[in-house]
């Protein structure tokens, strides 16, 4: 980024971080996770579940990237470990789908509850 430019991103970096309070940050995080551990209860299908789980990973990701911004000395780490937890919810999405691949080509169903024995 050109010199020049830096003041004025730093003060539009500052008027977002002053329009939005942390708490706004953890309370959308809060809803994004209730949401996700609701519907990974509630559902059936095991890819809806996956999806459930990755809600709730985002969830936590938005709060680790709100606390990094707002937390003094903190000088971006927050979105570090986001960008690690991101790679290990893609390698975790991997892993499990291609178990839900395997049981459904032995099975011929996706529904979690007809699953109930781990032994082919």
């Amino acid at each position: 980024m050109p010199p020049q430019l830096q003041p004025y991103v730093q003060q539009g970096l500052d008027v977002v971080n002053q329009t939005i309070p942390l708490e706004g940050y953890l309370i959308v995080a809060a809803i994004m996770f209730a949401i996700g551990a609701w519907g990974a209860l509630i559902r059936r299908n095991a890819v809806v579940v996956f999806m459930c789980i990755e809600l709730m990973i985002n969830a936590v990701n938005l709060t680790l990237v709100g606390f990094s911004d707002y937390l003094p000395g903190a000088d971006g780490a927050g979105a570090g470990y986001a960008v690690l937890v991101i790679a290990v919810a893609a390698a975790e999405v991997a892993v499990g789908l291609a178990i839900v691949l395997a049981v459904y080509r032995s099975r011929k169903t996706v529904n979690v509850d007809e699953i109930n024995l781990m032994k082919w």
